[in-house]
């Protein structure tokens, strides 16, 4: 039986209307994988290869590892190469998120070199505007902005209406060193993240975007009296980072999420912590399911419990 041309028309914009209208919920229900800080004090890969493989076998938008290698392993250029070449072999997209084990705590006989670390992992790490994987995810990254060039880590991307984005906010204090005239790279990087923060959020904003999720090493949302080490004076490398998450968060409209690396006894199994439209959750070693779903009152949700958690640290 043959459709009349009317109703023909009619069939079809109501198919292509439907499936539109699959799509669009698609993009408002999604769920995207976070791979915790996974190294021991040995040099053994073991953890991130069984998280990249598990979550590899789920429905997962893109993911996102938090650090490469432990405190304990080497700053070798065949060590940073061998673990690129790991998350290129992932089916999803892989993002790197810095961790300070990456580089800040990298030295030879005659003293620190994290510096002259950081710049190979730029160069190994992030040398493209795509993420690692075999579903590349298109990445924005930070160092378009002449000023700004050497920042390639720091990279925002977008799924459905919420922006993602990683800042390279290490969990060692932020790399501030408390010795007098040694903080150019604490300095310097200040004032990047202090403009990257800016843009993202007028970037959301401007495109009326539903929530944004930072994912950075160190959490800069917990106090000095959470930090044990800063009880003795010292001063908190996060305190900008801090002032200014909170106070762009307050004037956006949608919801903020930050996934950071650190795990505080306060905030210990309590998955994500909300202060009005800013919620803050630690993730641990091995891997977790994050759900969006637009219909829901907080958008985000811990989907599964850490999976692929090595049995002792």
């Amino acid at each position: 039986m043959k459709l009349k041309p009317l109703r023909t028309f009619a069939f079809a914009i109501a198919v292509l209307s439907g499936t539109a209208m699959q799509a669009a919920t698609a993009q408002d229900s999604f769920q995207f994988g976070v791979i915790g800080h996974s190294f021991s004090g040995t040099p053994d890969d073991g953890v991130l290869r069984k998280a990249l493989g598990e979550s590899d076998a789920d429905n997962l938008a893109f993911v996102v590892v938090n650090g490469i290698k432990s405190a304990a392993e080497p700053c070798s250029d065949t060590l940073y190469s061998e673990r690129r070449d790991l998350l290129k072999e992932a089916e999803n997209g892989v993002i790197v998120s810095l961790a300070a084990s990456d580089w800040v705590s990298c030295r030879n006989k005659n003293g620190s070199i994290a510096i002259e670390r950081l710049n190979r992992v730029r160069d190994l790490f992030f040398p493209d505007e795509f993420s690692f994987g075999a579903s590349k995810v298109p990445l924005f990254r930070q160092s378009v902005t002449p000023k700004f060039r050497s920042y390639t880590e720091n990279a925002r991307w977008e799924f459905g209406n919420i922006l993602f984005a990683t800042i390279n906010l290490p969990s060692a204090n932020n790399h501030f060193l408390p010795d007098g005239g040694r903080n150019s790279e604490f300095e310097d990087r200040l004032i990047a993240n202090k403009d990257w923060l800016q843009r993202l959020f007028t970037f959301a904003t401007q495109r009326k975007m539903a929530g944004i999720v930072l994912f950075t090493d160190g959490n800069p949302l917990a106090q000095p009296s959470q930090r044990p080490f800063l009880l003795r004076g010292q001063r908190d490398g996060f305190a900008e980072a801090r002032q200014r998450i909170t106070t762009l968060a307050g004037e956006f409209r949608g919801k903020v999420l930050l996934v950071h690396g650190e795990n505080l006894k306060s905030e210990s199994n309590a998955g994500i912590l909300w202060r009005r439209n800013l919620g803050s959750i630690g993730v641990a070693s091995g891997w977790s399911k994050f759900a969006v779903d637009g219909g829901k009152p907080n958008l985000f949700t811990l989907a599964n419990e850490t999976k692929s958690a090595p049995a002792s640290q």
